[in-house]
């Protein structure tokens, strides 16, 4: 039984913020080690050695680490770099094209307005719907999200483009598997450093489906 009677999964990794001090599962969570030279270093990928810190993915909580509480987690006096924030959104962006890219390769993944109408129209297993947060508001609402799907509005047109080796695109959906399931995830914590939150955001406009 996890905290507030809540039944906790053990499938699922959880890390406790240092700024919220909530346990929660890490997919939600940036990973932070402390480099050779005592620079905070974000570790999106999860893979460099030493002791993780891991913060809520929000500019507000890594803000408020930069205060003092990753030198707290780290027990020793540490340097955060100015624009840490920005490096981690470019990293996580940099992530979610790539593995959008990878999708593509692996036939999991279309973009264009009737390929993706076709995904959506024809009973294809959808895992998400993603459109280019710059894009026309106007052609964007011509497309829905299925049902148990989820959508992201958190990259812009030359993003999508890059994902797809194109100049840009507005439209693009995954079809359901495991690199689909990571591409949400990565999605989703972009989504948040972004700050595209009930609608409305830095980048352009979002939404979760239900």
């Amino acid at each position: 039984m996890g905290r507030g009677g809540r039944t906790k999964d053990r499938d699922v990794p959880e890390r406790r913020c240092i700024v919220t001090g909530e346990v929660s599962p890490k997919a939600g969570l940036i990973r932070f080690v402390v480099g050779p030279d005592g620079t905070v270093v974000p570790d999106v990928l999860e893979k460099l050695p030493g002791r993780g810190m891991w913060v809520t993915a929000t500019r507000d909580a890594l803000a408020k680490a930069g205060k003092g509480q990753f030198s707290r987690s780290a027990k020793a006096a540490v340097t955060v770099p100015d624009g840490l924030a920005d490096e981690v959104e470019r990293q996580l962006a940099r992530r979610v094209v790539d593995l959008i890219a990878l999708a593509r390769k692996a036939g999991l993944a279309v973009c264009g307005f009737e390929k993706v109408k076709g995904w959506l129209a024809g009973g294809a297993r959808v895992r998400a719907l993603m459109q280019a947060s710059d894009g026309s508001e106007r052609g964007k609402t011509k497309l829905w999200t299925p049902e148990g799907a989820r959508y992201f509005g958190c990259l812009t047109a030359q993003e999508l483009g890059l994902a797809f080796g194109r100049e840009t695109v507005i439209h693009g959906a995954l079809a359901s598997g495991g690199l689909s399931d990571r591409v949400v995830k990565e999605a989703s914590k972009l989504r948040s450093m972004r700050e595209i939150i009930d609608g409305e955001g830095t980048v352009g406009k979002d939404s979760k489906a239900t």
